[in-house]
């Protein structure tokens, strides 16, 4: 196909022809390897959810256990992770010792 005889309205209805065909055979590539993935699992007797579900941390999932919690008000936890809560700032800033606050 030579596209410099081209005009730029043809070569523009070429180039949203070309992306709606992408489209569609990534969707089908997709959808192909979908079907291969459920076939193999199905092969050798492994659900599919325990396939993906193992990942770099051995598929578990969760939370944090909670290290620090209000005396006042049990409902304001925090795990001792990223920022401290405004309420933690507020305990420490008071001249409490956050060691009270340890669970």
């Amino acid at each position: 196909m030579d596209l410099s005889n081209m005009s730029v309205g043809d070569l523009r209805n070429l180039q949203d022809k070309i992306k709606l065909e992408m489209k569609k055979r990534e969707h089908q590539e997709v959808a192909k390897a979908r079907e291969q993935i459920m076939a193999i699992a199905q092969s050798v007797g492994v659900p599919l959810k325990d396939l993906i579900g193992t990942g770099a941390r051995g598929g578990k999932t969760g939370s944090v256990a909670v290290r620090y919690r209000h005396p006042d008000n049990s409902a304001q936890q925090w795990t001792g992770r990223g920022r401290q809560p405004k309420w933690v700032k507020e305990w420490v800033e008071g001249g409490k010792s956050l060691d009270k606050l340890r669970v």
